[in-house]
């Protein structure tokens, strides 16, 4: 494999060593922790179009292909995360439950799109600067890479994949998403997990959230806002009490989640204090401001610029993961944010201006009907409780796509998304059940024809429980009968 060519390809294998069965690494956005054994398997690192580039840096689309002994004739690539900039493990756990794709017998590539990210770490942006870079992260090199990794694939096991499939979560569900867009013949199977697009306009919905809690909040001895201040603790775990008193037990059991999410109408009005301020209410204020920041930004005209966010039990999640929209402490973005005021107009134009964003920002093209016509089957999820993209934009994009492939009666025979309630941003959260098998789902819809009406989902939350998720805008309903912490007793209404 080091003497591997592709002709055309300026391509450079760095290394190819075999690897012995043993524990994985941990992975990034959407996979799995480390600890879980993975098969024997020869693992290839290679770069494609080495160069200098912008500020004397060096250039290349680096990426590493797994090749395990157990084939079983499927290719999956894996997305990234951040800004990229590091060739992570080649393993395949976004989306895929308990079992790796490697575990399953996938050869799995995964690429740093491009870059190589130094002090910055995941957010490295100075990349940025050289212009084929930015074009290689945003989408140039998850295309490069699929076609050099599949004949790698077929250069080692003699044979090309039968199947091929995409999965990744944050990044990677951008770049899933553009798969299906830039590269509709790639693939025939794709798992967009709560994917990052129109990053400027998320940053400023959650700027919005964090604004209208610091007018309100009380000042330091700087003379600022406290980050924060605008909730207690006490305020923040009535605010949580009284929505699951609110919307619990529409799906028919009260167990401290909320599935029929489109049919909560909680609204924090209700918890507006009769007389003096109290831990079992909420002032006038404290109100408002959740109302104005759930609702989302709207520009001086009262254009919806970025759809708000659910009220779910996440918002208020800290300790695990990026923090929830009403957390104390640092904002969703990783800073504390005291600032009162915002220019929406402003923020808005300068997110829309972003020449990155338009070239590789997934969210606006619909047309699909070259990717499932050849048969492609996209499947998309995302946390409800996720603080920094709003499942309700993907929900957007989703019924968009639908409307442009000839409707939901058509656009569900190739295409499923489904809300996890109390996610946070790829897993996670105090009261989720985020551990749930997408990519078997996938398998079975694009090698049997048989579509995933519900996946059955569990989670370190809730031991012992499962629930179904079901397409939407279907959520999981209690029967009326059997045990409650049994998927079985659920079905999609």
């Amino acid at each position: 494999m080091t003497k591997f060519k592709l002709p055309g390809v300026q391509l450079e294998i760095t290394r190819a060593a075999w690897v012995p069965a043993g524990p994985a690494p941990a992975m990034g956005p959407g996979g799995m922790g480390g600890g879980i054994a993975l098969p024997a398997h020869c693992r290839v690192d290679g770069i494609i179009d080495r160069r200098g580039g912008a500020g004397g840096d060096t250039y290349g689309i680096g990426f590493a292909v797994s090749l395990p002994d157990n084939w079983n004739g499927r290719f999956l690539q894996q997305g990234g995360g951040g800004l990229n900039g590091t060739v992570a493990e080649p393993m395949g756990g976004g989306g895929a439950g308990s079992q790796p794709a490697l575990i399953r017998g996938f050869a799995v590539a995964t690429t740093d799109t491009g870059h190589q990210a130094k002090g910055g770490g995941g957010f490295d942006a100075k990349f940025m600067q050289d212009q084929q870079a930015l074009v290689d992260f945003e989408y140039a090199a998850i295309g490069r890479v699929a076609l050099v990794a599949k004949q790698i694939v077929e250069a080692y096991y003699a044979k090309p994949p039968a199947h091929s499939y995409f999965s990744g979560c944050s990044t990677g569900g951008r770049e899933a998403m553009l798969m299906t867009q830039r590269y509709p013949l790639y693939f025939d199977g794709v798992i967009a997990g709560s994917p990052a697009m129109r990053t400027g306009l998320s940053n400023l919905a959650d700027r919005t959230v964090s604004v209208a809690l610091s007018r309100i909040a009380p000042k330091g001895a700087d003379g600022k806002p406290i980050a924060g201040g605008g909730l207690s603790d006490s305020d923040r775990k009535l605010i949580i009490s009284k929505l699951l008193e609110k919307c619990d037990d529409r799906d028919g059991v009260k167990d401290g989640m909320i599935f029929d999410v489109l049919g909560c109408d909680f609204d924090p009005a209700s918890l507006v204090c009769k007389g003096q301020k109290t831990d079992g209410c909420l002032s006038q204020p404290q109100v408002a401001a959740l109302k104005e920041g759930f609702a989302g930004p709207k520009d001086s005209r009262g254009n919806q610029v970025y759809p708000g966010f659910f009220f779910d039990t996440g918002i208020a999640a800290s300790g695990q993961g990026i923090p929830g929209l009403i957390a104390s402490g640092p904002s969703p973005l990783g800073n504390v944010n005291s600032g009162t005021e915002q220019n929406i107009d402003k923020e808005a134009a300068a997110a829309d201006a972003n020449p990155g964003s338009r070239l590789g920002d997934s969210a606006y093209w619909t047309n699909l009907n070259t990717f499932s016509s050849h048969g492609g089957k996209l499947i998309f999820y995302h946390g409800i409780s996720d603080p920094w993209f709003s499942a309700k934009d993907t929900i957007g994009y989703y019924e968009r796509m639908m409307e442009a492939n000839g409707g939901q009666a058509q656009a569900k025979n190739w295409s499923r998304l489904f809300l996890v309630p109390g996610m946070g941003h790829c897993s996670g959260g105090s009261a989720t059940l985020d551990s749930f098998d997408l990519l078997s789902a996938l398998i079975d819809w694009v090698e049997k024809g048989a579509a995933p009406d519900s996946v059955k989902a569990t989670g370190r939350a809730f031991p012992g429980r499962s629930r179904p998720l079901c397409p939407f805008p279907a959520h999981a309903q209690y029967k009326g009968q059997g045990d409650t912490e049994d998927a079985a007793n659920f079905e999609c209404k």
